[in-house]
């Protein structure tokens, strides 16, 4: 049991690591490089009285709203997740659930706003009409992807991450982990000696 425990930690830190970045037209960033767009956007955001907005199913909307209520109390930036029961069934039933997040986007998106989409797959329907939504109301995008390398999420945004891994946990866990970094570095996070 123990080869197996340090197996899976090894590769979850192995996809982590290795996750792969590239800007929309596919120009590769260094895990750095992409950290400090995503940190610059975020910030440039916020001073400009504009919001982040969180979006994912699942494992994915966890990270969501961990994320919106961290960057929001922990790196006071102004952010928020579509994650509300009642919304959700709400637009599910009467607009279908592949339009849960464009709508909620329509309603609150306003030119200059940030929107993280978060998808294991990059296949999520919702997803992909959310971050088509966010465009047409001229927010800027950063996408976090995994499973197949060719996923549709995987090139829609700014700054999008991809972690290169066919299971939902290794894929989740690091998207939490690339995103919570990213808060931890800019608010100054330093390795204890």
């Amino acid at each position: 049991m123990r080869d197996r425990i340090t197996a899976y930690f090894d590769t979850l830190d192995r996809v982590t690591r290795n996750a792969e970045c590239t800007t929309a037209n596919g120009e590769t960033l260094s895990l750095g490089e992409a950290f400090e767009r995503v940190r610059d956007m975020a910030h440039a955001t916020h001073d400009r009285g504009d919001k982040i907005m969180f979006i994912g199913n699942g494992g994915s909307a966890a990270i969501s709203s961990h994320m919106a209520t961290d960057f929001s109390k922990n790196g006071g930036l102004r952010s928020m997740t579509f994650n509300e029961g009642s919304a959700l069934t709400c637009l599910g039933n009467d607009l279908g659930y592949e339009n849960v997040f464009a709508k909620q986007i329509e309603w609150h998106g306003r030119p200059g706003d940030l929107v993280i989409a978060i998808s294991s797959s990059g296949r999520s329907p919702n997803i992909i009409k959310g971050v088509e939504a966010a465009r047409a109301q001229s927010c800027s995008i950063i996408t976090l992807s995994g499973f197949s390398q060719d996923n549709p999420l995987r090139n829609k945004g700014a700054v999008n991450f991809y972690v290169r891994s066919p299971e939902y946990g290794f894929v989740e866990l690091a998207h939490q982990a690339l995103i919570h970094a990213i808060l931890d570095l800019d608010r100054g996070w330093r390795p204890e000696h």
